[in-house]
């Protein structure tokens, strides 16, 4: 399946929340085409960074995932393990941006504070145990 847990997400005077979120991407890594693409595997910053190391579950199998943000700081963390860390606004942040499919889209990952989201691509998926918590 494809999924996804979008961050960020400035308001709703866009009609697709990945114009101005960010995302963290939950996906079947073996069975979905998406796959194929290292940067929209499971815990990847969507078209932007892969989780390195890849630690996904198999499919069937409960990951426990953490996004944390910090000021402009983002960390992506998959079953126990720090899979993405980056600077928004860094050279290398706006480097990434620049070469993805998000470059046309002047609002993407500029919010301060957001909604979250959770994507439907119509695959199944479910989430369980969701907590929020400022830092």
């Amino acid at each position: 399946g494809n999924s996804g847990v979008f961050y960020l997400v400035k308001d709703e005077t866009e009609n697709t929340a990945w114009r101005t979120g960010i995302e963290m991407q939950v996906l079947d890594n073996e069975g979905h085409a998406d796959g194929k693409i290292r940067t929209h595997r499971a815990g990847a910053l969507y078209d932007l960074i892969a989780a390195d190391p890849e630690t996904v579950h198999s499919p069937g199998e409960w990951n426990d995932a953490l996004i944390r943000v910090n000021d402009n700081h983002i960390e992506h963390w998959l079953n126990g393990v720090k899979v993405i860390s980056i600077e928004r606004g860094s050279d290398e942040w706006n480097k990434l941006v620049a070469a993805s499919k998000f470059a046309d889209m002047p609002g993407f990952g500029k919010s301060a504070a957001g909604y979250i989201v959770l994507q439907d691509h119509g695959d199944p998926v479910w989430y369980r145990n969701i907590r929020v918590r400022e830092l």
